[in-house]
């Protein structure tokens, strides 16, 4: 028999605790009794408005669920475990779990999720920049939290989303900084000394990402149509553990201490020393035996258009040839040890290359090529889109070679050149004020310039105005 159907009536009354109660029925919890929701106020007037308001979001459907809400701690990993990791890429997914491991849960992960209030969110991110954290990097965590409190809101576990209410810090995009035509040509001309010159070739002369270039597959390489299928890209994931107690099979790399002032183990760390562990640690997967889900693995791109074919320039076909035959070579020497992964560039034993051994080499090209120091991506997918840009390809062109979902997209990619503005100034200025038609004096006279050509030109000036 069906329990039977509240008839969503609240009661109002004066208690013998001096203070008013109010009662008000939401509806029917899971087990099937009745959900009633409980105020109270020292006056009437305050808690019969603090009951309409509760009837109000009942009758829009707004209110939130029955039960005690979890902290943000808890909801952060219910969200990365059952609802983001349906959606996210594994790359991405790791980003969200590094964000939430060492800024959100410590800053502000004890709150329960319903009381979290904007100051705790704003503190945190104040701390964070007092931290030495870049602004990106904030924003990047405040996106995060949004997004997992936005579900949350949908799901009616919290009544809003208190970080639609917060500004993060505001962030100045980064310029990008790619090599000229002279700089490019310096770069793959150090590079052709080298094993993986043709590594080079692909990424500075075709834009495409490093794990775009580390994974690239013979299986999609057609040399006689001349087109790159980027189906697949490298890249390097967080081990996750295989084991039953994750917490057990790290205990000799958990660290709760801190380390010491002046620790000398961590002097060359970018970040500093590491941050203690917390007491219910996870991590250290990569030491535990049953591993999984991590190292260097092939992931599809983050969007269906950057799996669009991109042609091959018909130059660089000769190389690639050289180059698989120079690989088959190395699969001979090898034998038994090669380890067949189809990859375009690999190392001596078949195994793609590895993406920090890829970053090193490439700074130590810029050195051999005596370029300053600048990020990879400057290096490849901008200078392309600028080169390109400059040899006068259009914009939509350029978009589809660099597999964009939107021109604006390819606008940040393509920087203007201070040269190539002066030049069109220059003819900007010819346009409105034709240069003079007369022969060329003869070099052997005087280039002083008489009262009557300063008079004729302020003459012509006057004539513009």
């Amino acid at each position: 028999m069906s329990p039977r159907k509240p008839n969503m009536d609240s009661t109002i009354y004066f208690g013998a605790d001096g203070w008013w109660h109010g009662r008000v029925t939401m509806g029917v919890k899971n087990d099937g009794s009745p959900d009633r929701r409980h105020r109270r106020a020292k006056t009437k007037a305050e808690v019969r408005r603090k009951v309409r308001e509760l009837e109000r979001l009942r009758d829009q459907g707004r209110a939130t669920t029955a039960g005690r809400k979890p902290t943000v701690a808890q909801w952060m990993e219910t969200y990365l475990t059952d609802i983001a990791s349906l959606k996210l890429k594994p790359r991405s997914l790791d980003d969200y779990w590094s964000k939430t491991r060492n800024d959100i849960v410590p800053g502000v992960g004890q709150h329960r999720i319903d009381k979290l209030q904007p100051e705790h969110l704003e503190r945190m991110y104040r701390a964070m920049l007092d931290a030495g954290r870049a602004p990106s990097h904030v924003v990047k965590v405040h996106r995060i939290l949004s997004r997992a409190l936005k579900i949350a809101h949908r799901r009616r576990i919290v009544g809003e989303n208190v970080a639609t209410l917060v500004d993060p810090p505001s962030v100045d995009e980064i310029e990008a900084n790619p090599f000229t035509k002279e700089e490019a040509k310096a770069f793959l001309e150090a590079a052709s000394k080298r094993p993986t010159f043709m590594r080079w070739i692909v990424g500075v002369g075709m834009g495409f990402r490093q794990g775009e270039t580390l994974g690239l597959r013979w299986s999609y390489v057609d040399l006689e149509a001349e087109l790159f299928r980027p189906e697949w890209q490298l890249q390097r994931l967080t081990w996750r553990h295989g084991c039953a107690d994750p917490h057990a099979c790290g205990a000799r790399l958990h660290r709760f201490e801190p380390c010491p002032a002046g620790c000398a183990r961590h002097k060359s760390y970018k970040r500093g020393c590491p941050k203690p562990c917390p007491k219910a640690c996870r991590r250290h997967a990569s030491a535990c035996p049953q591993r999984k889900e991590g190292g260097l693995v092939f992931t599809r791109p983050k969007t269906k258009k950057s799996r669009n074919a991109v042609p091959i320039p018909p130059v660089f076909i000769p190389f690639l040839h050289e180059h698989k035959a120079g690989q088959e070579e190395l699969r001979a020497a090898a034998g038994e040890l090669w380890q067949e992964h189809d990859v375009v560039f690999s190392r001596p034993d078949g195994r793609p290359l590895d993406p920090r051994a890829d970053y090193e080499e490439f700074k130590e090209l810029l050195k051999a090529a005596g370029i300053d120091d600048r990020r990879l991506y400057d290096g490849s997918r901008h200078t392309a889109g600028t080169i390109l840009n400059e040899l006068g390809v259009d914009m939509p062109t350029i978009m589809e070679i660099l597999r964009h979902t939107q021109i604006s997209q390819t606008r940040r990619y393509v920087k203007g050149r201070s040269h190539l503005s002066k030049d069109a100034m220059r003819r900007m200025g010819e346009f409105f004020v034709p240069a003079p038609t007369t022969a060329d004096p003869d070099p052997t006279e005087t280039r002083t310039e008489t009262a009557d050509t300063r008079a004729a030109r302020a003459r012509r000036r006057r004539r513009i105005r």
